[in-house]
């Protein structure tokens, strides 16, 4: 019988947990500081928002450290809800929240899929299952982001399939939150709702962070913003206008914050563009091309009484 030269190798032994951590260092090493300074630079406002993601993000380096000194056994539950009206800036932030977490080790990969219902629930019986679970596939090793997450749930159809998926993203919430982070959104008033029908997705969500409507100086700095990103700006006297459409927008149906900052944008600039083109025999300069006047902005229906929402379609 032929002997094996092979011989058993001891096991390696285990490197002891550290009996102390260098917080500056850890800090520096995940760089998460650059991150909260990039919301920062894209978000206006939003203060107490800001203040909440820093609060996780202290949070969830706290629980790196206990984990890399062997003080954690259990995986915290980090599944978020996000409340609010549109335009808030939910979606950027579960951007940005998902690269905290992927820095911090909580999430493999960082990416972000946006899904609302009809991503989820199938039109048939059979047909939900799969579409959600392809959904979950994808998400693995980052966040899920189920934009109106309250329309999964709708009692007064019966032969609704929103259930069967919300079943399943219960049962995937819990069993694989060491690989997925959900965050759902929507309005405050309707998700509270949607929480009391569902006291699973209340019991597994871990943080309730709560986005608050612009104010009008804010929705402003927005515009401004927003101009200057593509190399345009605002006449004195178009500021003016603008501050006066900002006033009466908000007034109005279908409001949505930034979303409506920038729709109106999008509108003054085409009238803008329309003002210039007016003239063929003029010559412009740089100045002509990047100025709003305050001529594109009171051209607005608003000003006439009439709804600036965007127009639905039947």
């Amino acid at each position: 019988m032929a002997h094996s030269n092979l011989q058993a190798v001891p096991d390696a032994p285990h490197e002891p947990a550290p009996s102390s951590v260098d917080l500056r260092r850890e800090f520096e090493a995940v760089d998460v500081d650059s991150i909260l300074a990039q919301l920062d630079r894209e978000l206006i406002g939003l203060v107490p928002v800001k203040t909440r993601i820093r609060e996780i993000a202290s949070l969830l380096l706290v629980e790196r450290i206990r984990r890399k000194m062997s003080l954690a056994s259990t995986y915290p539950t980090l599944h978020m809800s996000f409340t609010g009206n549109p335009g808030t800036g939910k979606t950027t932030v579960a951007l940005r929240m998902a690269d905290i977490l992927h820095r911090l080790g909580f999430v493999r990969r960082g990416h972000v899929i946006n899904v609302t219902r009809d991503d989820l629930v199938g039109q048939y019986i059979g047909h939900t299952a799969p579409k959600t679970k392809e959904i979950l596939k994808k998400a693995m090793g980052g966040v899920l982001f189920i934009d109106e997450a309250y329309y999964l749930y709708r009692p007064e159809n019966e032969r609704d399939y929103g259930q069967e998926a919300i079943e399943i993203l219960l049962q995937v919430m819990e069993s694989q939150r060491e690989d997925l982070v959900v965050i759902l959104a929507g309005y405050s008033d309707r998700m509270e709702r949607f929480f009391r029908s569902n006291p699973g997705f209340r019991s597994r969500i871990a943080h309730h962070v709560d986005f608050p409507d612009y104010t009008d100086a804010e929705l402003l700095a927005i515009a401004d913003m927003m101009l200057a990103e593509q190399n345009y700006r605002f006449s004195q006297d178009a500021r003016d206008a603008f501050v006066r459409y900002i006033a009466l927008r908000k007034g109005q149906p279908l409001f949505s914050n930034a979303r409506s900052i920038r729709n109106a944008l999008d509108r003054i600039r085409l009238r803008q563009a329309n003002r210039l083109v007016s003239d063929l025999d003029r010559v412009l300069t740089s100045d002509d091309l990047t100025s709003i006047e305050a001529g594109d902005i009171l051209a607005s229906r608003v000003f006439s009484g009439r709804s600036d929402a965007p127009v639905r379609q039947p």
